[in-house]
């Protein structure tokens, strides 16, 4: 927690307090709370509610430690105790939203808001930013956005506010005004590293002498924190790179994953043992013993692989068919690999008991995906996409729930996926992508997993390579929809005039027609990703197979 969020807990608290008798040990808690001394919060409030285990305040004070812990579950339950126990309590239940909101639980938080009351109400609390936020997940983005203009125009100096209105905007295609709102932020609050970092990720807007010195300011004001730190070096990066400077763009580049991987856990052999695990479990034994199990629905398309690799430009020509319909980077598949794996808090390997699943079981999981899957789906299209990359561990799940769906592999040039990984930060997930050879260790398990399912069930994986796409896109594209089984339709190769929201990075690029442009972007930084070469050693030769 930042220096900022602790003095606005501390002034949050103060307003409580002003309205309320407090026990002093309560108060005290609160304090910590408010200061992020979580033990010593802790050690005032268990005490507290052994005396008094009704104390609604408490509760939530207690719920709100357990959420910074990432124990969110226990949270959940002791927000729903608190509500139990005073139905008026409208703190607790936008903390119940945030809370069900971290556990991707979109649809729920919502449900809690609507308890709430009307959106100038929840402006108020400030808690139409989540509901606008819970709107925006589910793809209800044209409510997300008049959400937005209700708190801007009664609270027009918050560049936060400015910022996510920003990223609605962005997602919606009107570009414009996404970059107006940006920069009202980064006028707000210069030192705001993610407003700089937004632009950035347009990919479209080049960066003037102007900005590069501003973001150099903003590095050097000590009131630019860790986080703006990061974003203000990535965004930097991409100006730099923009304007043919290449060494100092690295530098930025660099310094911005420093900066994002000491922030967080991650280790390589955990996904190196789920490879090896797949490997040794999931033979053509074991699925020939399961032939018939699962839901047998047709409805997904599963565009998986690594990030960066052309998957969002897959999914906006497919979703030009008249049979398609694009959806999400879809958090189901992952949420369901924790059930089996029966946890929920964080990841997990379910490999130790997916031989236990029962057929039944199976069908049920897979028609669970279905229902969850329809939350985002707006039209009555047959097929509908899940592109979400991270689901190329879950292809052996995958079979076993829905044995019909469909599955394409985005492959992309090692060298030119993994330096585009390197210079992205991501708002969440892809805990690998911040160290060179970390990315290069990644997108060899990857490459590996891919070829055991290419043995073990040939043709269930369609593979599309970025470059062929490229270079011939009517061809590789017939070539896919033959796999899809459908008819080739001309719109799919004038996709970029599809008007669908687009919520990846690549939703500018993806509004323009193919384009050469990125494939060889990594060649002016060569000299320094050596650690990528060596790490993808492996595969580098023979990548694409």
């Amino acid at each position: 927690m930042n220096e900022t969020e602790i003095q606005g807990n501390k002034l949050q608290l103060a307003r409580r307090m002003a309205s309320a008798r407090y026990d002093p040990a309560l108060l005290e808690a609160g304090h910590a709370l408010a200061s992020n001394d979580l033990p010593a919060a802790e050690a005032l409030l268990r005490p507290y509610l052994k005396q008094r285990p009704t104390d609604v305040r408490a509760i939530r004070m207690m719920a709100e430690l357990a959420a910074r812990i990432g124990r969110l579950v226990d949270a959940e339950n002791l927000l729903r105790r608190a509500i139990e126990l005073a139905p008026g309590f409208t703190a607790a239940r936008s903390n119940l939203a945030t809370v069900l909101y971290k556990q991707h639980r979109p649809l729920d938080a919502i449900a809690e808001l609507d308890e709430i009351g009307c959106d100038d109400e929840l402006a108020e609390m400030g808690s139409a930013g989540l509901k606008a936020a819970a709107m925006s997940r589910v793809g209800r983005l044209d409510e997300a956005r008049d959400i937005y203009r209700t708190v801007i125009a009664s609270r027009p100096n918050e560049p936060k506010v400015w910022m996510s209105y920003g990223h609605v905007l962005k997602t919606v295609g009107e570009r414009a005004e996404a970059i107006d709102a940006y920069r009202r932020a980064i006028e707000l609050t210069p030192t705001l590293g993610e407003a700089w970092w937004s632009l950035a990720n347009l990919k479209t807007v080049h960066f003037s002498e102007t900005d590069m010195a501003s973001m150099g300011a903003a590095l050097a004001d000590p009131r630019c924190d860790h986080e703006d730190r990061f974003h203000l070096h990535f965004a930097l990066g991409k100006a730099l790179e923009d304007a043919g400077k290449t060494e100092p763009s690295f530098r930025h580049y660099a310094e911005g994953n420093r900066l994002r991987k000491a922030e967080l856990r991650y280790d390589p052999n955990e996904i190196n043992h789920h490879v090896q695990h797949s490997r040794t479990l999931f033979t053509v034994e074991f699925f020939a013993a399961r032939s018939g199990w699962g839901c047998d629905a047709r409805d997904p398309i599963f565009i998986l692989g690594m990030p960066r690799a052309g998957s969002t430009l897959l999914e906006q020509i497919l979703s030009s068919h008249s049979a398609i319909e694009g959806t999400a980077e879809l958090p189901d598949m992952p949420a369901l690999a924790r059930r089996v794996a029966g946890k929920r808090d964080h990841d997990a390997s379910y490999l130790d008991t997916i031989s236990d699943v029962g057929a039944d079981n199976l069908r049920a999981l897979g028609e669970e995906y279905i229902e969850r899957a329809s939350v985002q789906r707006f039209t009555d299209k047959p097929l509908f996409i899940d592109k979400l990359p991270n689901n190329w561990p879950h292809v052996g799940l995958i079979k076993l729930m829905l044995p019909n769906a469909k599955i394409i592999d985005a492959r992309r040039h090692p060298l030119a996926c993994g330096f585009s990984n390197f210079k992205q930060h991501y708002a969440r997930g892809q805990v690998w992508a911040y160290g060179l050879d970390e990315i290069g260790s990644y997108y060899c398990d990857y490459v590996t997993l891919m070829r055991h399912f290419d043995s073990v069930l040939p043709g269930f994986v369609h593979r599309v390579i970025h470059e062929d796409l490229v270079e011939d896109p009517q061809a590789e594209v017939k070539r896919l929809l033959e796999y899809l089984e459908l008819p080739f339709e001309p719109a799919c190769l004038s996709f970029y005039e599809n008007p669908r929201a687009v919520r990846t990075a690549s939703s500018e690029q993806v509004r323009r027609p193919i384009s050469r442009e990125g494939l060889e972007q990594w060649k002016p930084f060569e000299p320094w990703l050596g650690p990528l070469k060596e790490a993808l050693r492996p595969v580098l030769q023979d990548w694409h197979r």
